[in-house]
């Protein structure tokens, strides 16, 4: 029986062949039996392709990798299902399983991946080269910000892994360190000063429109609270005789304006706070001041909130946000020296700073901070500047040997 052969005269091998055209083909059954084929111009990596014809990978190292995936029981390398497809069987299996702002953030990674063409390319071709300019073209080409990527690629790596364990595919093209592709341009929160501090309190007090609000600013540069967990409490949560508060939950407000009680972030975050009598002054005046609603807002359960908005619902993080971007901009419209950006989470990120320069154990501090990593606490602890360098050098009073 007589060798088939190419038009080069080479002996083609099992499920090998070529077309009239000079196009080589392979074919080959899956890990179901079902069959396919594969096309290259070049049987050989050495071959040149015919002139006009795209310097393709070659059929035989096509069929070196299709060969051991079927051994290796691996359905997807000429799968048809597509990254887009991949990512929502993987997020069909979370549902339920996370919080309203986690399922927002997956839809916006499908909206992504539905506009873009990688979102249409079958998981079995991506490579790890294929994974990396994709997230390069994402911040280079389209401006998206490193948070926004380092969220995109947090949907990813672990769908390419569920189809890895799935035997769809041999390895995770994501499996890469995320800073080793795009640069990290996010902006980091910072403590604000001191001297800032007390600006900004002295200029809520005094303003005739925003001094509504200073209990509650106060409070959130003097608790370190999740603005979350601030406008979750209620009336019940705050012993003002045990001079404490006890957070065990969160107030947020779904896209659709629907309220709802949630745990805190962090099963570290479920903790009772001691307060100082200023604090405790504070949420005594805000409670005093609370105007009664003609129907008491009850959201799962919980009664009682500390502020209400015009409609007699509880008010949520946006509003907040909203009233410290508007302080600061008319701060700055005031005054020469202007006042950084200051957020509800500059609030808490300003009392853990303050906390750690006093002195405070790392431990104590990660308690109240309700960190269930040490080492996000710590983080705090490595901020620092010369003066504050000095000033710890001078109290440790070290002799001269």
């Amino acid at each position: 029986m007589s060798k088939r052969k190419d038009n080069k005269k080479r002996v083609l091998r099992k499920g090998e062949g070529q077309r009239p055209d000079g196009r080589y083909y392979f074919k080959y059954k899956d890990a179901k039996g079902n069959i396919h084929f594969v096309y290259s111009w070049k049987l050989e990596p050495h071959d040149v392709p015919p002139a006009g014809k795209k310097n393709e990978e070659s059929l035989r190292e096509i069929e070196k990798k299709i060969i051991r995936n079927v051994e290796d029981g691996i359905l997807g390398y000429d799968s048809k299902l597509t990254v887009l497809q991949l990512v929502e069987r993987y997020l069909q299996q979370k549902e339920g399983m996370v919080r309203h702002n986690t399922l927002a953030g997956y839809k916006f990674v499908t909206n992504i991946l539905k506009k873009e063409a990688f979102g249409n390319m079958p998981i079995g071709h991506v490579k790890l080269s294929d994974a990396r300019r994709w997230l390069i073209k994402l911040q280079k080409k389209d401006g998206r910000g490193y948070s926004s990527i380092h969220s995109i690629r947090g949907v990813l790596r672990p769908a390419f892994q569920m189809a890895v364990e799935d035997d769809m595919i041999n390895k995770n093209p994501f499996q890469f360190e995320l800073a080793s592709v795009v640069v990290n341009d996010s902006v980091t929160r910072k403590a604000i000063s001191r001297a800032e501090q007390r600006n900004f309190l002295d200029f809520v007090a005094n303003d005739r429109h925003f001094s509504r609000y200073y209990d509650g600013i106060y409070i959130l540069f003097y608790t370190g609270l999740r603005i979350s967990e601030f406008v979750g409490l209620t009336i019940n949560d705050i012993d003002l005789k045990g001079k404490k508060i006890t957070v065990d939950h969160q107030l947020q407000r779904k896209r659709d304006m629907k309220y709802i009680i949630e745990e805190t972030k962090t099963v570290a975050g479920i903790r009772t706070i001691p307060i100082t009598d200023d604090v405790c002054a504070a949420f005594k005046r805000i409670i005093m001041n609370r105007k009664k609603p003609k129907v008491e807002p009850m959201i799962d359960g919980k009664v009682g909130f500390l502020y209400l908005d015009k409609n007699g619902m509880p008010m949520v993080a946006l509003h907040w946000e909203k009233y410290f971007q508007h302080i600061c901009q008319k701060y700055n419209s005031i005054y020469k020296v202007q006042m950084p950006k200051v957020t509800p989470h500059v609030c808490r990120h300003t009392y853990c700073s303050n906390m750690a320069h006093s002195g405070m154990n790392p431990k104590t501090l990660q308690y109240l901070m309700g960190h269930s990593d040490i080492s996000v606490t710590l983080n705090t602890y490595a901020h620092t500047s010369f003066d504050q360098a000095e000033e710890e050098l001078k109290k440790l009073n070290i002799q001269k040997l």
